[in-house]
């Protein structure tokens, strides 16, 4: 079939395997072209492995130290007339390259929440590898089956206490509005919290650890983001944000953990904004990324998902190196975002964004550009005119 992109609000609904193996070729690419990390990880589990930052974890640790990696996901394969996920096509690029390079790549397509993936992902690592020496943590979902109680939880994007109005874009039409949210209720912030927060992050390292699956000296590291006060209200103060301190409750608990097991530790890394189909979702967020990214290219100091995760482990957990924390123990690779000049002259452009200078005022092209380069559109060299096979292995 020929498959073309087809968005739906915040999401596309299709996707294309040769754009999306050719995406993943280019993380690879890069990773490659940074040289190696020495020392690096060597047996790593991504527990949300799929796309955007857990992938770019996945490859940074398989390309940049020659990493045996699990990879665990819960990614839809192609139907009759459908395509698979962008994350279906995107593990079998990376296990077909690791593997093509003589790497250990497994993977395992289930609910990461569930007490039978952790019991799968259990055994396969103690078969195949011994034990990890990294744990990354890169979950992102709507919803949470609790594998203890059976409650199925339902995360929410809104603000707490009162409702927010700002300016947002729509940036299919590339309209921008002023959204208005109204407060989420208790239980809603009680469900995102079960969603988005610590304790399934906990569940899986003190499940390793009493399984004797980790290495002495084993990092972990979960993903996060502050941001600015622009988006605060939705984020780092919505109902995002108190899931967000719960994941760094449990980062506290599990670097307690992790200090017993030979001198290992647990963190949390503070990521830029970046185009995600996570981001995608959250009101106000993708006009702010707009405006950032005119501003952070001008300034030459740019990243997507593999520059900063390359820099992660190149700068602050590997080749010698060790974390450098903020004031709450968090390490910062959304330093260059929250420069001041950078931050200054957002809040100068903020208020003057219309729809009819959107344009010119921000880099709606390049998030564009970005959002369809996640479903495997838009990549130099691929025929988007000719048939294309959806149907795909894993292999």
């Amino acid at each position: 079939m020929i498959i073309k992109p087809k968005v739906r609000g915040f999401v596309c609904i299709t996707s294309h395997p040769e754009g999306c193996a050719a995406h993943v070729q280019e993380w690879i690419d890069y990773v490659k072209a940074k040289g190696p990390l020495t020392p690096g990880p060597k047996k790593v589990l991504v527990i949300g492995s799929s796309t955007g930052y857990g992938l770019a974890s996945r490859v940074a640790a398989a390309f940049g130290s020659k990493a045996a990696t699990l990879g665990i996901f819960f990614e839809r394969p192609s139907e009759d007339g459908r395509p698979a996920t962008p994350g279906w096509y995107n593990t079998i690029a990376f296990t077909n390259a690791a593997r093509a390079a003589g790497l250990y790549a497994k993977n395992l397509n289930g609910d990461a929440f569930s007490d039978d993936i952790k019991r799968q992902a259990l055994e396969l690592i103690k078969s195949d590898l011994g034990q990890v020496d990294l744990v990354v943590y890169s979950l992102a979902s709507p919803r949470r089956t609790h594998p203890r109680t059976g409650a199925v939880h339902k995360s929410v994007l809104k603000p707490v206490g009162t409702s927010y109005t700002n300016k947002t874009v729509d940036t299919d039409k590339g309209i921008v509005s002023t959204v208005t949210i109204e407060p989420a209720s208790p239980q809603e912030i009680a469900d995102t919290t079960a969603v988005m927060g610590g304790e399934d992050w906990e569940l899986w390292m003190n499940a390793l650890s009493e399984a004797k699956l980790l290495a002495p000296g084993a990092q972990s590291v979960a993903y996060s983001y502050i941001g600015p006060e622009v988006t605060w209200a939705i984020y780092k103060n919505g109902t995002i944000g108190l899931a967000k301190n719960d994941l760094e409750r449990a980062g506290k608990n599990i670097d307690s953990l992790l200090k017993l097991n030979g001198g290992g530790r647990a963190f949390i890394s503070v990521n830029k904004a970046l185009v995600t189909q996570a981001s995608s979702a959250i009101p106000v967020v993708p006009l702010y990324i707009s405006i950032l990214y005119k501003l952070m290219k001008a300034h030459g100091t740019h990243e997507g998902c593999i520059e900063q995760i390359q820099r992660l482990f190149a700068t602050q957990m590997y080749n010698g190196k060790t974390p450098t924390f903020d004031e709450a123990g968090r390490v910062r690779i959304d330093d260059w975002e929250m420069r001041p000049e950078i931050q200054n002259a957002v809040r100068e452009i903020w208020p003057r964004v219309t729809t009819e200078n959107l344009a010119t005022e921000t880099d709606i092209a390049g998030y564009r550009t970005e959002f369809l380069k996640l479903f495997g559109f838009g990549l130099p060299g691929i025929n988007y005119e000719a048939e294309t096979e959806p149907h795909r292995l894993m292999p």
